[in-house]
């Protein structure tokens, strides 16, 4: 996996990849709050608190830099500045998901401030933060190892990494069913509300492509990150990876 990214249909070179990968997310971020409840059945609320609840111990801590990154409309960050109780950054590279996260944020009375930014080119100093989330964001990297090279760059000695991220079932007879949900399902009904049939063909075939728990985790220690696990969820459909600097 490790010059492995994100492979988007007719993207031949990283940077085609990012600009499809960029526009997709524009075309649906209107419906994509309505479409991730829908499609989850409303358990991605639960894996986002389950996330926001296992870095705690660093939201609490006063002077900890918080960055959620690849952010979309701001749920994630939502949850991370209500536990903290103070500001967190949030940054994202496509426009539109950062005008709806703007939104929510002002309609909560928070002051999490925004930026638009590629993951694998931050605009921030060296170990300059204690804490990168990044939820569902990370297999959509045009370059897996570069992005983690770029959240253990932007990391302080001893910060921690949370990789929220779809991943490959665990128990053979969910598989089979989450499969089909995934290939045939998802694309019809995300296709049909979103207007975007494309978004919502290349979204579940980036799941399947993405490696399984495992794979990922001995990605981050070849990376560098040191105690690497991960929790599961769902089967094992999504999982959290945790690493520290």
């Amino acid at each position: 996996m490790t010059n492995a990214g994100t492979t988007p249909q007719g993207a031949a070179t990283e940077q085609e990849a990012s600009r499809w990968v960029r526009g997709m997310f524009g075309r649906i971020a209107g419906r994509y709050d309505l479409l991730n409840h829908l499609l989850s059945f409303n358990l991605d609320r639960h894996w986002r608190a389950h996330t926001a609840k296992r870095v705690a111990h660093i939201l609490a801590r006063p002077e900890a830099r918080v960055l959620d990154l690849c952010c979309g409309t701001g749920d994630v960050l939502l949850g991370l500045e209500a536990r903290a109780g103070r500001p967190v950054l949030g940054s994202d590279f496509c426009h539109p998901m950062l005008v709806a996260a703007q939104r929510k944020i002002a309609q909560r009375g928070f002051q999490s401030p925004l930026f638009e930014a590629d993951a694998l080119a931050l605009p921030l100093a060296d170990a300059s933060l204690d804490l990168v989330t990044v939820a569902f964001g990370f297999r959509n990297f045009a370059n897996y190892r570069r992005g983690l090279e770029e959240l253990l760059r932007v990391l302080k000695p001893s910060g921690v990494a949370a990789i929220l991220e779809f991943s490959q079932p665990v128990n053979r007879p969910f598989a089979a069913v989450y499969g089909f949900f995934s290939r045939r399902v998802l694309p019809k009904v995300g296709g049909l509300i979103s207007g975007s049939p494309e978004a919502y063909t290349y979204l579940p075939e980036s799941i399947g492509k993405f490696p399984g728990a495992e794979t990922l985790a001995e990605e981050m220690r070849e990376a560098g990150f040191s105690h690497v696990e991960f929790d599961r969820m769902m089967g094992g459909a999504v999982a959290l990876h945790l690493g520290v600097k």
